[in-house]
């Protein structure tokens, strides 16, 4: 992002990442309706607890300690902060609000409804049939940010995730193809420093001709799919027309002819 703003300060930018955990994953105290318990209780977010130094602590049998923290605060349909714990001087000072009791103060009537549907297994379609059902489906439960997101945006920077299994729309993921068939070719060694040697040797050996191919591939499949066509079709269509950036407006009849369904 620096060498983006030093070099491009006038333009808008856009980041684009493949669906790895790592880049999804959300702050521990974010908001999640996953393990909220219904009722009033001592409650909050498990989390690893970490030192002074910012790393893990572990305790006298190796094991990772853990803490457990607040969640943070909710919305309200208006953009109102909800707290979801009861305030000081409250008899329940301190207190997780429970599901129940957040959904009451949005609105909901859940004094008939259960925590959750048997395993969490909602009838098809339903939205309101379980607390956290219902809470799933509250907006600010649902658009929570990833720590990517949020570091990027907090620089005004746009965030794309990829969908999930889809690495011929990631022309880096066949970048990282080129270099671990490269890494393979290398004298087999047991040394980490040389380990660690061949790897950066292998990432920079990749061209920037075949990085050209392999960004206009993706680009070829990007608009395939946004043609609407299907998996099979777009790889077919991505041979025939390998060294455009785009297909023609008369790909689907070109299907068709060729019977590609």
């Amino acid at each position: 992002m620096d060498i983006l703003e030093n070099n491009y300060p006038e333009s808008d930018h856009v980041l684009v990442f493949d669906n790895a955990s790592t880049h999804l994953k959300r702050a521990d105290d974010a908001l999640s309706a996953r393990k909220t318990p219904k009722g009033i209780q001592e409650w909050g977010v498990e989390t690893v607890l970490l030192g002074e130094n910012g790393k893990p602590v572990h305790g006298r049998d190796g094991k990772i300690l853990k803490t457990k923290v607040p969640m943070q605060d909710g919305r309200f349909a208006d953009g109102r902060t909800q707290p979801l714990y009861f305030p000081s001087g409250h008899e329940h000072a301190g207190k997780f609000k429970g599901m129940a009791e957040i959904l009451r103060e949005r609105g909901y009537n859940v004094s008939k409804l259960k925590a959750q549907c048997t395993k969490f297994r909602c009838p098809e379609g339903a939205t309101q049939c379980c607390c956290r059902r219902i809470l799933c489906n509250e907006p600010d439960f649902v658009g929570v940010p990833s720590l990517l997101e949020e570091h990027c945006l907090a620089r005004h920077f746009k965030v794309i995730i990829l969908p999930k299994f889809h690495c011929e729309l990631n022309f880096i993921e066949q970048c990282w193809g080129y270099a671990k068939r490269l890494y393979r070719l290398y004298p087999p060694t047991k040394k980490d420093e040389e380990m660690e040697a061949n790897v950066h040797k292998a990432l920079n050996s990749v061209p920037i001709e075949c990085m050209r191919r392999f960004s206009n591939r993706s680009l070829r499949f990007l608009d395939a799919y946004r043609k609407g066509l299907n998996g099979k079709q777009a790889a077919w269509a991505n041979r025939k027309y390998r060294g455009h950036r785009t297909l023609p407006d008369s790909i689907l009849q070109e299907l068709g002819d060729n019977q590609i369904t």
